[in-house]
């Protein structure tokens, strides 16, 4: 182990020291960031770009990208941050290429989880229409927004970036990232709010313009 790396027992490296092995050669290294980030990149790329076959391949590009240049990271930001710059990068250029109808935002890269492996008690099926239809009438909202907002929307609220964060991330200001929180926010009450005639959701005490969720947790108040 290389002298002024080693770390007491139990004690994982930091991002940064890992960074500093693999810019030295050690492969492992890199494997062990990609381990600790690839779930995070792939839901990124899940809920931007909305297809799951195109997040993986944005995931994997993202990683591969990152092993060919991680000598040429200088430390100036945090590696999470140049991960997710490289992701995002990504997921425009796909969106740019490939534009296709009917693109749907996921909310939940664990909907489909066992609820006795998540330590969840089972829904009932009546509960888990409900959550079916309020993803499928959030998602559909989503896909409304325009790239940006989206983008700005996904990390924010389902990543809890902060504005500052975003802005480094996006490269624009802070009063630019407000702007696309809030206005996406507002398309989004709108869709809802059109949406709720349409669906079973509002005859289950939950309007959609009420709340987004990730998994059982409240996420965004619409109504606000």
């Amino acid at each position: 182990m290389s002298k002024g790396y080693t770390a007491a027992v139990g004690m994982p490296r930091t991002d940064e020291e890992l960074v500093a092995l693999a810019i030295a050669g050690d492969s492992d290294s890199f494997n062990e960031l990609v381990g600790r980030w690839e779930r995070q990149i792939f839901a990124l790329a899940y809920r931007v770009i909305g297809r799951e076959e195109d997040a993986r391949d944005v995931c994997q590009e993202t990683f591969l990208r990152a092993f060919r240049g991680i000598k040429k990271f200088k430390g100036q930001s945090k590696f999470s941050s140049w991960l997710y710059r490289i992701a995002l990068n990504l997921c425009r250029d796909w969106l740019r290429r490939d534009r296709r109808s009917e693109v749907l935002v996921p909310l939940d890269i664990e909907a489909g989880t066992n609820a006795s492996l998540s330590g969840n008690p089972p829904e009932s099926a009546e509960d888990h229409a409900v959550r079916r239809d309020l993803r499928r009438v959030i998602a559909q909202a989503m896909s409304t927004l325009s790239e940006e907002q989206r983008a700005t929307i996904v990390l924010k609220e389902f990543h809890g970036l902060t504005f500052q964060a975003i802005a480094d991330l996006q490269g624009c200001p802070v009063s630019t990232v407000k702007t696309r929180v809030y206005h996406g926010l507002s398309i989004l009450r709108h869709q809802l709010q059109q949406a709720g005639g349409r669906t079973s959701v509002l005859g289950n005490g939950r309007p959609p313009t009420a709340v987004m969720t990730r998994g059982d947790r409240k996420m965004v108040k619409i109504d606000r």
